[in-house]
């Protein structure tokens, strides 16, 4: 029975399922906030309880739960437009995207048929990403990559704006194409791209979101949809990005997350082409044909063959799908008035390393990440990378 449960990830229940997405969806919870919440009281049932005196003891006078009400509706909406949602750990959980920073502990996936096949039935997918205002030349040589390489048997990974994303996905339809959101599941954007979408979907393409059904995408937002496409992908390629466009944001991401950076060359007189060429410059692979992406992408794809050949969790602590509430019992539910105002006078508006923070303050890891989750549940502390944390001014909390 063991060897089956290692070689087979579980699936929630209907009743887990539901306070996963109440935890995630409550007030100041985000993909880390989730994780440690999970491994520090054991379920999403034990942290959801927990919540509201954290965050009093944090210093928030009401908290806002996510209430049963919503998360039943939320889930009826996504059953009643054929979407569903995957935990992290199922088998239909893109392999890849498991393993970087923060990984989105629920995700909203919308297809014609199971996902299985979409996200964890291949081990080569590539994310063609570039310029909205693309030059017809750019257009064209991304539907020439993303055709070619459909043939060659990977999935290519956007985010359905328009331009680059827009020709990858079209020339990649007759394969299946992956589009990563920044809106609810619901929310296709640009408006313009509704009829491209449908005609991704009706070919056994896919979509991913971690946002809420009926979100309109924000600025901000893209940016974590823009970690989902190259979280997703073996490799990034870039085709025509300006000096501060989304494109590079991916590439920064793809970057952290040891994912391969490919970009395709432009005229130093186009500002569309300033931010690959200086990607290059910096070490990115230079992309003039499919067979460049084919000759460097061999050797990662040989070395990914282990995240999809099983779908056992990675190797860090996650939510186990069937982790016991008992385990709760061994984590200290409250800290030390002392020990929590130690921390608090101790963390100022200036990001300080949380292993300096644990030297100066003397306290036990474990009763710092409860206190740092307190502080953090009642919206006065921000993460910063790489480990860095800082009080928010009391202006914006």
């Amino acid at each position: 029975m063991e060897t089956a449960t290692k070689s087979r990830a579980p699936h929630l229940s209907d009743t887990q399922r539901l306070a996963w997405l109440r935890l995630i969806r409550s007030e100041n919870v985000g993909p880390r906030t989730f994780r440690e919440l999970f491994n520090h009281f054991g379920s999403a049932q034990a942290a959801l309880d927990a919540l509201p005196e954290l965050s009093r003891r944090g210093g928030k006078k009401t908290y806002r739960l996510f209430s049963m009400d919503k998360a039943e509706a939320e889930l009826a909406s996504l059953y009643k437009m054929g979407a569903r949602l995957v935990a992290m750990g199922e088998p239909a959980y893109p392999p890849l995207l498991r393993h970087i920073d923060a990984p989105p502990p629920l995700l909203a996936v919308r297809a014609r048929e199971p996902l299985q096949q979409e996200l964890t039935g291949t081990q080569k997918t590539l994310a063609i990403i570039g310029a909205r205002n693309c030059s017809v030349a750019g257009a064209k040589f991304a539907t020439k990559l993303a055709g070619d390489l459909s043939a060659e048997g990977f999935t290519i990974i956007s985010g359905l704006a328009r331009g680059i994303d827009s020709a990858a996905h079209q020339a990649a339809l007759t394969s299946g194409t992956i589009a990563a959101f920044a809106g609810g599941i619901d929310t296709i954007y640009p408006k313009e791209n509704m009829e491209l979408f449908a005609k991704m979907i009706a070919a056994n393409g896919a979509a991913i979101s971690e946002m809420p059904m009926g979100w309109n995408p924000r600025a901000r937002d893209f940016p974590r949809r823009n970690r989902l496409i190259s979280g997703m992908s073996l490799g990034v390629i870039l085709i025509e990005a300006a000096e501060k466009s989304g494109s590079l944001h991916t590439a920064r991401y793809a970057l952290e997350q040891n994912r391969e950076i490919l970009a395709v060359p432009g005229s130093p007189l186009d500002p569309r082409s300033v931010g690959a060429n200086k990607l290059i410059q910096q070490g990115a692979a230079l992309i003039q044909s499919t067979d460049d992406i084919l000759e460097i992408m061999e050797p990662k794809i040989s070395m990914s063959l282990p995240l999809h050949q099983g779908i056992d969790e990675p190797s860090m602590s996650w939510p186990a799908l069937e982790q016991a509430d008992a385990d709760e019992a061994s984590n200290p539910l409250n800290a030390k008035e002392q020990d929590r105002q130690a921390v608090i006078d101790a963390l100022s508006e200036t990001p300080i390393d949380q292993d300096e923070l644990l030297r100066f303050t003397g306290v036990t890891l474990q009763t710092l990440q409860l206190i740092l989750l307190e502080i953090e549940l009642a919206g006065r502390l921000e993460r910063h990378k790489p480990n860095k944390l800082s009080l928010i001014h009391s202006d914006r909390a």
